[in-house]
């Protein structure tokens, strides 16, 4: 039967309330979301307080309408969230026309300086490095972790020196950036968003140090460049906009990459005919990059507010409401992916919503398309043979998607 048959969909239902930090959904929620679907395109999560688009149309809707915006609402006690805050409020990704347009001219006008083909060789030779060292230990162990070997270290390195962080103070991003990420969980613990907070604290005093050195001298560097950078009417970025741009950076191309690498990795061994298909046919590796985004998010759900009523595929979203796409649940929508729940690295075309649409499509996407390909390319040419070697264990968490290591072996071994 043609993935694109007619299908009536009811409009906006409640929904028998999903726990987002059951373990069992968190294993495999698709499921889940194959049901929502079945029952209608919008669904309202009360514990959540939010309505849920699940299938592709009405995502997009949700990424592309003018009236749903990311608008910046503050962490509160305000008082006990003030850096948190301050890298939100001034960020790309939280503010909507004309803040949004004059950020994103100004932070795209700085990417478009080479800094992403500069780092496309240097990349490519971080993974083979990264690679080494999971190779030996496999050689000397028996077994190795992907994701403190490769998934982990190589966004965080990447984004270090596309932002001009001395190799010796590298090691402070990873920390910071899952703490401040914790935040967009839905009901956090308060011992995590006081952990929150004081990452945020140090990250901004760390990155005005960074900015107040390039200002005096500057380097071959994307904080160098987004210092200088100037709009057509002369005006530049804040201080507040710069580390708030910093800090997206990293957040935004760490977490994803080390979640896509890794969720991507597992899919191929428990897919051994795939992982054998990428190893006999390496050109195939621009399709798997999208088929590792499209097959298990590293973002669930992205969410917006509505600025002026808005109607969703049948749900009306009033003013001040809340509306997300269910970006997992849009991957498997069958009205759009020929046989969605089978992984394919050949599949094409394959328009995933996995870097968003619309005004906020990530800045990143290339780079990040260069990474996840340059570590499988590693993967392919170096461990050839690797298969799990132990179940890997999950991330609790639901709206960031990935795992806490993914151990590997080789049967050369």
């Amino acid at each position: 039967m043609d993935a694109r048959r007619a299908r009536t969909y009811r409009p906006s239902v409640t929904v028998a309330a999903f726990d987002q930090h059951d373990p069992a959904f968190i294993a495999d929620p698709y499921p889940v979301f194959a049901a929502m679907r079945a029952g209608g395109e919008v669904h309202w999560h009360e514990e959540m307080g939010v309505a849920l688009a699940v299938s592709h149309a009405a995502s997009s809707a949700v990424l592309r309408h003018r009236s749903l915006g990311r608008i910046w609402t503050d962490a509160k006690p305000v008082e006990q969230f003030g850096s948190f805050n301050l890298l939100h409020r001034n960020s790309l990704l939280e503010n909507e026309p004309p803040t949004h347009s004059r950020l994103r001219r100004l932070v795209a006008a700085a990417f478009g300086r080479g800094h992403v083909e500069r780092l496309r060789p240097w990349i490519a030779d971080l993974a083979d490095r990264l690679v080494d060292g999971l190779v030996a230990e496999i050689g000397s162990e028996g077994r190795a972790d992907l994701l403190s070997h490769v998934a982990t270290p190589l966004p965080v390195e990447v984004i270090a020196e596309l932002l001009g962080v001395p190799a010796g103070d590298r090691a402070l991003l990873q920390p910071w950036s899952n703490a401040i990420v914790k935040m967009y969980e839905f009901g956090l613990a308060e011992d995590k968003k006081v952990a929150a907070e004081r990452a945020a604290t140090e990250f901004v005093a760390y990155l005005r140090e960074l900015i107040a050195l390039r200002r005096t001298s500057p380097g071959d560097d994307l904080v160098s460049d987004l210092v200088a950078v100037t709009d057509t009417d002369g005006a530049k970025l804040t201080e507040d906009e710069l580390v708030a741009t910093a800090v997206l950076l990293l957040m935004a191309g760490h977490e994803a990459t080390v979640n896509v690498i890794g969720n991507g990795v597992r899919a191929l061994m428990n897919h051994q005919d795939q992982w054998r298909r990428l190893v006999d046919d390496p050109a195939l590796m621009p399709t798997a990059v999208e088929e590792l985004i499209r097959y298990d998010s590293p973002l669930q759900l992205f969410e917006r507010t509505a600025t002026e009523p808005v109607t969703i595929a049948g749900h009306r979203v009033e003013p001040g409401q809340k509306i997300a796409a269910l970006l997992g649940a849009a991957a498997r929508d069958p009205e759009v992916f020929t046989d969605p729940d089978t992984f394919d690295i050949g599949r094409n075309p394959n328009p995933h919503l996995g870097f968003g649409m619309g005004i906020h499509y990530c800045l990143g996407a290339p780079l990040a398309r260069i990474e996840v390909q340059a570590a499988l390319s590693s993967l392919v040419r170096k461990l050839p043979d690797a298969e799990p070697a132990a179940e890997p264990r999950r991330r609790a968490e639901f709206v960031i998607r990935g795992l806490h290591d993914l151990p590997l072996t080789s049967r050369g071994r």
